[in-house]
């Protein structure tokens, strides 16, 4: 069932990336009829956050990564994910994402691994949007 996700979440149309604010949250979300990825930021902590859901549960693996792959390849991994929504969401809290966001602005593809499940996204369209989320991440809150 994961290898046939991989498979749609590959030949799927690219969906928009998108930032925003969400109150006092700067946001970055992508969507796909398969997947979700959302990021943000918390000037209050301050704090970052991603999340990434999907309709089947993640396996409760001990480290999650993410592979950035283009111009700028970057592998990031951590043992300090936390699942929810019945394991269907994935989500990492740390006080810095330059990595991350590196590799979402930098890159064509990004592959979120853990256990045996590799998500792969696609990084179309998603520089303009990172930009406006790190323009966001700097501006002074209210």
């Amino acid at each position: 069932m994961r290898a046939l996700l991989a498979l749609l979440l590959t030949t799927l149309p690219a969906q928009a990336w998108e930032a925003g604010t969400d109150g006092r949250l700067c946001t970055l979300t992508h969507e796909t009829p398969e997947a979700s990825a959302r990021l943000t930021y918390d000037p209050a902590g301050p704090l970052y956050t991603i999340t990434l859901t999907t309709p089947l549960p993640w396996p409760d693996a001990p480290v999650f990564g993410i592979r950035f792959d283009g111009p700028n390849p970057i592998f990031i991994t951590t043992d300090r994910h936390q699942l929810s929504e019945g394991g269907r969401a994935l989500t990492v809290t740390d006080q810095g994402f330059g990595n991350v966001l590196d590799g979402l602005e930098f890159n064509v593809t990004a592959t979120a691994l853990t256990g045996d499940t590799a998500l792969p996204l696609s990084l179309d369209g998603a520089a303009p949007a990172v930009a406006a989320f790190r323009a966001c991440t700097t501006a002074p809150s209210a």
